[in-house]
């Protein structure tokens, strides 16, 4: 059968889904043209790379929380199968690691033309809203073993603001041992505070009985302002507490930068040069 000079196959009824398809294309153009639309139409999923599994187990763990990121869950997220990332990241240590760097790359860069003192308590606070966003991130920071580069990229930029303020290369090196966890914007008590019981009696009778015991814990526990997911125990203002004592640390750097102190000084106390 010809049809316009192209010599037409009847359909052979043993053919398989592909080539049967592929010989309606041929007979009946209209379908192979609908086809090819279909197709065209179909959305493509973008491809994967580092960048966007990274960005998707932040999500999840923001989501879900720190405990639900399984690279099982995660390769559910992303519509690929869990080996397809292990192209991307080698295991989950370094998944985690990658998952740091997003939340580190969220930290403001140094503003510009603001003197050192200024310019180092934004950057700290920055760091404290990237944390405060992903709740999970400092349990993450506190486990890793190593730094990446983008993480000494930050460490790296923070001491230099330090020297460009004209601290010395000593007394950064205890500005920064000094500054500890507070760099990333964490705050880390020693002992968790437990919430005091619902029945206002029962927390009354508590709270007398360790008075008694205790009198200048209650006094001070008891005089602050309330914040039911306060890092530094129920009935404080968590950014004020990480704020101030941030201050205390600043404003002491900037006068022992003012002394001259240095760690050979015999006397080598911070009032060594009061």
């Amino acid at each position: 059968m010809e049809a316009y000079g192209v010599h037409l196959r009847a359909p052979n009824p043993r053919c398989t889904l592909y080539t049967c398809q592929a010989a309606r294309s041929v007979t009946t153009g209209d379908w192979a043209v609908g086809g090819m639309a279909e197709r065209a139409e179909a959305p493509r999923r973008a491809p994967l790379n580092r960048d966007r599994v990274l960005r998707a187990a932040v999500a999840l763990a923001d989501d879900a929380g720190i405990e639900a990121l399984s690279m099982r869950n995660l390769a559910q997220d992303l519509g690929v199968v869990p080996m397809a990332l292990y192209k991307h990241v080698a295991n989950k240590e370094e998944l985690l690691d990658g998952m740091v760097d997003v939340i580190v790359g969220e930290i403001d860069p140094p503003t510009r033309g603001a003197d050192w003192k200024d310019a180092i308590r934004q950057r700290i606070l920055s760091a404290r809203q990237a944390l405060l966003r992903h709740r999970w991130a400092s349990q993450v920071i506190e486990s890793r073993t190593h730094a990446t580069p983008v993480v000494l990229d930050y460490m790296n930029s923070l001491t230099g603001m330090f020297r460009a303020g004209g601290f010395s290369v000593d007394l950064t090196h205890h500005v920064m041992h000094a500054l500890g966890s507070r760099m990333w914007g964490l705050t880390q008590e020693v002992f968790p505070t437990p919430p005091p019981p619902a029945d206002p009696d029962v927390r009354a009778a508590i709270f007398r009985q360790l008075a008694a015991q205790y009198p200048y814990i209650i006094e001070i526990a008891t005089a602050g302002s309330h914040d039911e997911e306060s890092a530094v125990g129920r009935g404080c203002d968590d950014q004020f507490e990480f704020e101030f004592a941030l201050d205390v640390l600043l404003d002491g750097f900037v006068r022992l930068h003012q002394q001259g102190w240095n760690s050979t000084d015999p006397r080598r106390g911070t009032r060594a040069a009061g």
